[in-house]
């Protein structure tokens, strides 16, 4: 009886451990949307106590592993990138605390090997329909649905773009974008082998997130994910070269119904984008006063004034914006910002030509290691992931840094799905 109670109570302690991270998995897309900080203490929520189990069952397999081991080699060089930056002040916080992603790597791993765990997918396509909805609500009705948006509307900063639950942020469109392959992936995963109308209402899913995503304004995030949608029924083996063609037809037949129909849409995606390049002068003046050409420009001049090492880890606005005290003078033949905007650029800027090839050597060897499984795999949810990672590293589109919490948690959280759903790739399995 002593040890039929105490197998009931270690069984229900395994439940309620389960549970417990069950429910900050499913959180996370809503930790996000509360900011970096709420997001931030879900992960320490997941990894601490999750380590303390390891760590006290001496399970210490997953350091053996050679992902870890490269993640961890990029983690050291982060560490020496805080003591060689102009002000290591700014680097220091971000640079060690890169140390959560690994660990959440980690973690990802262990829990996403059982396909039980996948239901947390269910969670995330309910928060994130919310969401969509929320973003079409606004662009109806001028505000969201907590009254976020009116004041920012025709903001010049903003461009009128969607802020959506984020109030003051214009990063909805990113949001979407970082689960978008995921949740459609899962779901051709789950309802696939049905029927045609659950294949086609996968479909129609997929149009809605990217619908959503176009309707935020957020130029260089839309032209991510029609890039990521085509790229991902183009490597779908479910469906003929016709049936591709017809789809691909269809987004792009929707989507000019949609932009021709909405002024703000025509300005973002028309008019003001084409206007640019109307005239020879127009393409001159472009050259000189566009925003993002003057940030790459100013980035590749910081590049060029540190060529080595660069300037540290979240120092580009210390060497551009007078010695970083008040962010807002401009050194002369610079552009001052917070960061470069683009990832190339930042990396260049911040971590030379030695930090350059150091992270997109590890990053891009981690990434690419395992192609011929993931393609043969079938496994959509690992091919959402792969392309969305693929999507970050196209050269010359705008984009947040690559380092803030908002743009780590949303790369990490698709780099280690990409390992963790896949037997053959997952660290815990993949060498059994």
């Amino acid at each position: 009886m002593m040890k039929q109670s105490i197998n009931q109570k270690d069984f229900s302690a395994v439940n309620l451990l389960n549970r417990y991270f069950f429910f900050l998995f499913s959180a996370i897309p809503l930790s996000i949307i509360a900011g970096s900080s709420i997001a931030l203490i879900n992960i320490i929520l997941i990894i601490l106590p999750f380590f303390l189990l390891l760590f006290k069952k001496k399970n210490l397999i997953w350091i053996k592993d050679i992902n870890v081991q490269f993640l961890l080699l990029l983690y050291l060089y982060l560490i020496f990138n805080t003591f060689i930056s102009l002000d290591y002040t700014e680097a220091i916080a971000r640079n060690f605390g890169f140390i959560r992603f690994i660990l959440l790597f980690i973690v990802i791993n262990f829990f996403f090997q059982q396909k039980s765990f996948n239901k947390v997918f269910n969670v995330w396509l309910v928060i994130l329909l919310i969401v969509i909805f929320d973003v079409f609500f606004e662009s109806f009705n001028g505000t969201n649905l907590l009254g976020y948006g009116e004041t920012f509307k025709w903001d010049a900063a903003f461009g009128g773009r969607i802020v959506s639950f984020f109030k003051d942020e214009p990063i909805v469109g990113a949001y979407l974008i970082g689960f978008f392959l995921i949740i459609v992936g899962y779901s051709f995963n789950k309802y696939n082998d049905y029927n045609a109308y659950l294949r086609l209402a996968v479909i129609f899913l997929s149009l809605v997130f990217l619908f959503a995503i176009i309707i935020s304004g957020e130029r260089a995030n839309s032209i991510k994910a029609l890039v990521g949608f085509a790229i991902f029924y183009a490597l779908n083996k479910n469906f003929s070269l016709k049936k591709k063609v017809t789809i691909f037809t269809s987004m792009i037949l929707v989507i000019f119904i949609l932009v021709s129909n909405s002024n703000f849409l025509k300005m973002r995606y028309g008019f003001e984008f084409l206007q640019k390049f109307s005239s020879k002068e127009k393409i001159e003046t472009l050259y000189k006063e566009d925003i993002y050409l003057q940030l790459y420009k100013s980035s590749f001049k910081v590049f060029q004034n540190y060529p080595i090492f660069g300037v540290g880890n979240k120092n580009y606005r210390y060497e551009t914006c007078d010695g970083g005290k008040t962010r807002k003078v401009q050194i002369p033949g610079y552009y001052c910002i917070t960061h470069p905007h683009q990832v190339y650029f930042e990396f260049l800027s911040e971590h030379g030509l030695v930090g350059f090839i150091i992270l997109l050597g590890i990053l891009f060897f981690l990434i690419f290691r395992n192609l011929k499984i993931i393609l043969l795999s079938r496994n959509y949810i690992q091919i959402g992931c792969l392309i969305y990672l693929i999507l970050i590293f196209l050269p010359l589109i705008p984009s947040g840094s690559f380092f803030n919490d908002f743009n780590s948690t949303l790369f990490w959280i698709n780099f280690s799905l990409m390992y963790a759903v896949n037997k053959e790739t997952n660290i815990f399995t993949s060498n059994k």
